[in-house]
C-alpha cells in the first residue's frame, strides 16, 4: 500500500453551498469551515471531503473532454428512484443513466461535478 485516502478536494464558486448539499447526499456532518473552505468529516473524524473557493471556476461539462469531469464520486444507494428524488430535491441535475430501478444514473451537482448514483447489483456486476 502506497496510502490511503485523507479526502477528497473539490473546486467551486461557494464551498458552503456545495458542502450543504454533499452533507445531505453523504450524511457526513461539518466539521471545518471558513470563507474559503469547508470540511466534511465522517463520524470517526476522519477527514472525507473539502470544498475550496476557486475563483474563475468553470463547471465540467459531461461527457466533454474540452471540459473534463474534474472530479467524479460514485454514491452506493439500495433504490435508483427513492434516491433520485432526493438528489433532486437537493439541487442535483440527472445527466445520463439507466430508467429501471437497478444500475446507474449519471447525476450533476448543484455547481455541475458529476456523480453517479449506483446500486449493489450495478457495482456487483463491474467487479
Amino acid at each position: 500500500m502506497i496510502g490511503r485516502l485523507f479526502s477528497l478536494v473539490i473546486d467551486c464558486p461557494d464551498p458552503s453551498e456545495l458542502a450543504t448539499f454533499y452533507e445531505s447526499l453523504l450524511s457526513l456532518p461539518r466539521a471545518e469551515e471558513s470563507p474559503e473552505y469547508v470540511v466534511l468529516k465522517s463520524t470517526t473524524g476522519t477527514e472525507i471531503v473539502m470544498f475550496q473557493r476557486v475563483a474563475d471556476f468553470r463547471p465540467p461539462q459531461w461527457p466533454d473532454p474540452a471540459r473534463p469531469q474534474q472530479m467524479h464520486v460514485d454514491v452506493l444507494v439500495d433504490d435508483l428512484d427513492e434516491a433520485e428524488a432526493k438528489v433532486l430535491s437537493l439541487g442535483a441535475t440527472l445527466l445520463d443513466g439507466s430508467d429501471k430501478p437497478i444500475g446507474y444514473r449519471v447525476y450533476a451537482d448543484p455547481v455541475g461535478h458529476p456523480f453517479c448514483l449506483v446500486t449493489p447489483e450495478a457495482v456487483a456486476s463491474s467487479s
